[in-house]
């Protein structure tokens, strides 16, 4: 059973959705107790920063998700914001803090050459060996959207990347049982699904 934390912001049921076609059981829920009977669980995130994580606070997640990931050591994989989350902290709305789970803060894209938001499909460009590579298209494409990014994240856990204008956006990043993808797998056709599928499988 996958656990789709439900915090009251993100798309929801477009993951649920895409775990359905992969035929992975999942349930949305805003229940520690469900979480922890879960064997994986993903973060979807779709907003702002600093609301996200007030409401993370406000539903008393905050310390259960730390438990999934630092104690029970469950795959935990966070989509777009909810990737963000994973990092120190975010100068979205003022500094605010995120989980910690990986080293590194979200900042605002700042090559203004370039659309910001970055809304669209992009080349995702691996720069660490992985099994999950080769489980991809030659050239694949992944779909983002997104203002803010992921800066000074640790070389060892930048697992992909995206040129965007001057920037180089980590677009899946990984450390210990901690899974993020900036984009959105599960609105990145095959390439992303697969990508799904590969968190469903492995171990983290």
């Amino acid at each position: 059973m996958i656990g789709i934390i439900d915090y009251g912001m993100g798309n929801l049921q477009s993951v649920k959705n895409a775990l359905d076609f992969l035929n992975e059981e999942s349930v949305i829920t805003s229940d520690p107790e469900v979480l922890y009977a879960c064997d994986r669980v993903i973060l979807p995130g779709v907003g702002a920063f600093r609301d996200c994580m007030e409401n993370i606070h406000a539903r008393g997640l905050f310390a259960p998700v730390k438990k999934i990931v630092n104690e029970m050591h469950k795959p935990f994989l966070g989509i777009c914001l909810g990737m963000q989350m994973l990092f120190e902290e975010s100068e979205e709305n003022g500094i605010t803090e995120g989980f910690g789970f990986l080293k590194g803060r979200i900042v605002r894209m700042e090559d203004t050459s370039v659309r910001i938001p970055q809304i669209g499909w992009n080349l995702l460009e691996f720069t660490q060996d992985t099994p999950l590579r080769a489980r991809l298209s030659e050239h694949p494409y992944v779909y983002y959207v997104h203002s803010y990014y992921a800066k000074d994240c640790a070389a060892e856990d930048r697992i992909a990347v995206s040129a965007y204008g001057s920037m180089t956006v980590p677009g899946l990043v990984g450390h210990d049982n901690v899974l993020g993808a900036q984009f959105h797998p599960e609105k990145s056709g095959r390439d992303g699904l697969e990508i799904l599928r590969w968190f469903t499988e492995v171990s983290l």
